[in-house]
């Protein structure tokens, strides 16, 4: 009976090797799935050019579908999407989850039907996923701090009065690393500015405009806006140039698109902070293909931040950071 035993607990590890093993034996090219947060946004279109150029460079290895909600607000609308595509069976999902919580038991009911899972972008709440590929949303949110101080330095206004955060969402981490991180700089380097709480807009550009002209009308020693995406910049921006304020409030910002680059060159935006959307896409599918390979990758990469104003816009190096556009293949 012992040796009955000893064998079927012997066969069972075998078979269990044998299945974890099989669980990424898929055929080349790779279908792989890559969802974004929305398709109203430059940002999410430039980490689909850096997603389908590697599947454009690598068409004998992977093939990159493209999904996402029309807006980041559509949490409910991603989800769906998500569910749909698990059922499609792809090989692998590289994901940038609007919420932390909304996709966790989809995306683990994925990797436990062996479906690679790679997240980009914005943590969500579970170990299962082989990889995250992110910003470090913290320090990036600093680094708006101390552009923005810098801007008020140069233009010789005193490190007194009010500062105002206009934030896309609420309840979405990587905006609220980004706020809490501006403002626990700001705290250190400007102790006597009053910074005023977040200002929700619900990721809409026109909604972003109409708060920023509310906290210029209503507060006479506004001095500084802190935007933490590009649609909030969109708008924040408008409402600066719109009241030619370029000189008296400074502004700073998170990501890029045509609309803050143009702000930037005007100066009604001081700095933007950039994050790699380009190389997430990227990066993510090939993180995707070298897990479904049997290699190993890191559980976390940080896909770095970096300040952009007028005097460097125009480096070669900030080019495909601010314009990833420029990359793209097709």
């Amino acid at each position: 009976m012992k040796k009955l035993v000893v064998c079927l607990a012997v066969f069972t590890l075998a078979m269990s090797a044998m299945f974890a093993g099989a669980a990424f034996a898929a055929e080349k090219p790779y279908n792989i799935a890559l969802i974004i947060k929305a398709t109203d946004s430059d940002f999410w279109q430039y980490v689909i050019v850096g997603g389908t150029n590697y599947g454009l460079e690598f068409p004998e290895v992977a093939k990159v579908t493209n999904y996402g909600p029309p807006s980041e607000a559509d949490i409910d609308k991603q989800v769906a999407i998500v569910e749909d595509v698990i059922a499609s069976k792809p090989d692998a999902i590289v994901i940038a989850s609007t919420s932390s919580d909304a996709t966790v038991p989809a995306l683990e009911r994925a990797v436990d039907e062996g479906i690679v899972v790679i997240t980009i972008d914005n943590k969500v709440n579970t170990d299962k996923v082989h990889s995250f590929l992110a910003t470090n949303n913290t320090v990036g949110g600093a680094l708006a701090a101390d552009k923005m101080v810098e801007a008020m330095n140069a233009a010789g206004i005193p490190l007194k009065g009010k500062v105002a955060i206009v934030s896309a969402m609420a309840g979405i981490q990587v905006l609220d690393d980004r706020d809490a991180g501006f403002t626990e700089q700001m705290k250190k380097i400007a102790p006597e500015i009053e910074i005023i709480p977040p200002r929700y807009v619900d990721n809409d550009i026109i909604k972003a405009l109409g708060v920023a002209e509310d906290l210029i009308t209503a507060n006479d020693d506004l001095i500084g806006i802190f935007a933490d995406n590009n649609h909030t910049g969109d708008g924040v921006s408008r409402a600066i140039a719109e009241q030619k304020l370029e000189g008296k409030i400074m502004v700073t910002a998170f990501d890029s698109d045509p609309e803050e680059i143009k702000a930037l060159e005007s100066g009604a935006i001081k700095a933007l902070i950039l994050q790699d959307p380009y190389g997430m896409g990227y990066k993510g599918c090939d993180f995707a293909v070298q897990v479904l390979d049997g290699k190993e990758v890191p559980k976390y990469v940080d896909t770095g931040a970096v300040a952009v104003t007028k005097e460097n816009m125009n480096d070669e190096e900030i080019k495909g950071l601010l314009d990833p556009m420029l990359k793209k293949k097709q």
